[in-house]
């Protein structure tokens, strides 16, 4: 019975400090938030996963896009909107809005604050 309650509370204990190890980082600075943006997007825009989904679909698509990434308290982003462009494809454009939108940030911000971050993608 005492092996069991010990077992249980190592358990415990271990999930719990796991826990607070994998909790992420709170930015209260716009420059720090806009370096972990520009960041995180570029290592998202150089994976295998989003290079294969690109180059399966279009992968004659070449050019530039300035965007406006919103992000909110979680991490989560919460607006796209492309600026400017130069590529056309409209499907491309969506594809990657949605992609965008699914990206969840390794930081989070302070309680009701959010940033709107520019960005600069090109694609060859």
């Amino acid at each position: 019975m005492k092996a069991t309650k010990f077992l249980f509370l190592i358990l415990f204990v271990s999930v719990c400090s796991n826990k607070v190890l994998a909790q992420r980082p709170v930015l209260t600075d716009e420059e720090q938030v806009a370096e972990m943006v520009t960041k995180e997007i570029d290592e998202v825009f150089h994976s295998d996963e989003f290079l294969k989904k690109k180059n399966k679909k279009y992968a004659d698509v070449k050019g530039y896009m300035v965007i406006d990434v919103g992000v909110v308290q979680n991490g989560k982003v919460s607006t796209f909107f492309k600026v400017d462009s130069d590529i056309k494809n409209i499907d491309f454009i969506n594809f990657m809005s949605d992609y965008i939108l699914d990206h969840k940030f390794k930081f989070k911000l302070q309680k009701q604050q959010r940033y709107k971050i520019r960005y600069n993608a090109t694609f060859e």
